[in-house]
């Protein structure tokens, strides 16, 4: 098997073909290459692999170098995206010795993290990935925000098509970017196709001329619904005013939704609101997404709990090792070697999900993932406390 990287105009001949059927309908329509062809200057910041056998692709991947906020530090991440394989060539490792060479590559070109929506959790759990939540969606009727239509407040909303207003939505998803933990953004050319292939509104909201929210969505016809993408807001009164924006549809839609982050409790933003709030998550649709860390090293410096333990990281090819974990300057540092014998094994999913926030030590042992006695377990859950991520890009 011989592997190889290729830019995004070759991609279309050797991943793309593999890709389109296994995610797609197929046979694809006559134009389906063509509208790849339009998407492909969007990617040529992407890492494309793919594994040759006798001269014929078999399986493919790819890497997206994006950033993330991890614990309210901004770090460089490996988004993975299209890991896919010939029918007749699957279950024969080429998707792991791929997705291993990718992760390598990224991480010796400074990524610290990476994160992907999977095709089945338990796959890539053994690749140290471990669970994210997915953005919940909620429905309510805009009828419900009436109270909203008479509020007085500060600021206005504008709206148009996408296009138009491309760089406020893209000046407000960086900001978050510094103050979400797990938020990732692409890179700003792949940020682009949103511009310029995705037909949007987008409603911005502003206060003294500063954008504190911003909503993309589109309308399903007259008395249909308003389907409304991520609700960005940099606090209540960005939501507020975009709720506002949403109650002047009441007689032009029967309901509204929006994505919002799992630490969210939509039912609570105005009295009487009806809404229902769900996180549609299946398989192999619409995975949850997850993420790993990728250096250890490189995330010294994150705030941290009073904590220190020593840990032994094992069945990786790159993070396995010792480490003692000392949050008591209030900053993460990270001693890797021999030092003291480690009080906790993990695994590399156990890890990841500890750095997240979106597992309790115990969680971890409860679930395979490491060996951590309960004195070890009080000290990982200082260092690392529970901390809802929210990932928002999609890919």
């Amino acid at each position: 098997m011989r592997i190889r990287r290729v830019d995004a105009e070759e991609r279309l001949t050797t991943a793309f073909p593999l890709a389109a059927y296994a995610f797609e309908s197929s046979p694809p329509a006559a134009d389906r290459l063509d509208r790849a062809r339009r998407y492909a200057p969007y990617n040529e910041d992407s890492v494309n692999l793919i594994a040759e056998v006798d001269g014929r692709t078999v399986a493919a991947v790819a890497g997206i170098p994006m950033r993330q906020n991890v614990r309210g530090v901004v770090h460089r991440m490996a988004g993975v995206a299209a890991v896919v394989t010939d029918p007749p060539a699957r279950r024969q490792g080429h998707a792991r010795v791929l997705l291993t060479r990718l992760l390598g590559d990224m991480r010796d070109d400074g990524h610290a993290v990476s994160a992907l929506y999977p095709f089945r959790p338990s796959f890539y759990e053994k690749f140290g990935y471990a669970g994210m939540p997915r953005a919940r969606r909620t429905t309510f009727a805009p009828a419900d925000l009436a109270g909203l239509q008479r509020a007085d407040l500060p600021g206005d909303v504008d709206w148009g098509p996408v296009a138009d207003r491309y760089d406020d939505f893209r000046d407000l998803t960086l900001r978050l970017l510094g103050q979400r933990h797990g938020f990732a953004v692409f890179p700003e050319r792949r940020g682009h196709v949103l511009r310029d292939l995705e037909p949007r509104w987008l409603a911005t909201a502003r206060v003294d001329g500063e954008v504190v929210g911003a909503l993309t969505y589109r309308i399903e016809g007259y008395g249909g619904e308003l389907v409304g993408d991520d609700l960005l807001v940099t606090g209540p009164l960005g939501r507020a005013l975009l709720l506002r924006f949403l109650a002047r549809h009441v007689d032009q839609v029967s309901r509204a939704s929006v994505l919002v982050g799992a630490d969210d409790v939509p039912e609570l933003w105005v009295t009487d609101l009806a809404a229902r709030t769900e996180a549609d998550v299946n398989f192999p649709r619409r995975g949850g997404p997850m993420a790993r860390v990728l250096s250890l090293e490189a995330l010294a410096g994150v705030p941290a709990g009073p904590g220190r333990v020593a840990v032994e990281v094992v069945d990786d090819p790159f993070v396995a090792g010792r480490y003692v974990l000392d949050g008591g300057s209030g900053r993460l540092e990270v001693t890797r070697g021999d030092g003291p014998a480690p009080a906790a094994t993990l695994t590399v999913a156990g890890l990841s999900g500890l750095f997240y926030g979106v597992l309790d030590p115990v969680e971890a042992r409860l679930r395979g993932l490491g060996t951590v006695p309960d004195d070890a377990a009080a000290q990982l859950r200082l260092l690392f406390p529970r901390q809802i991520p929210y990932l928002f890009a999609d890919f």
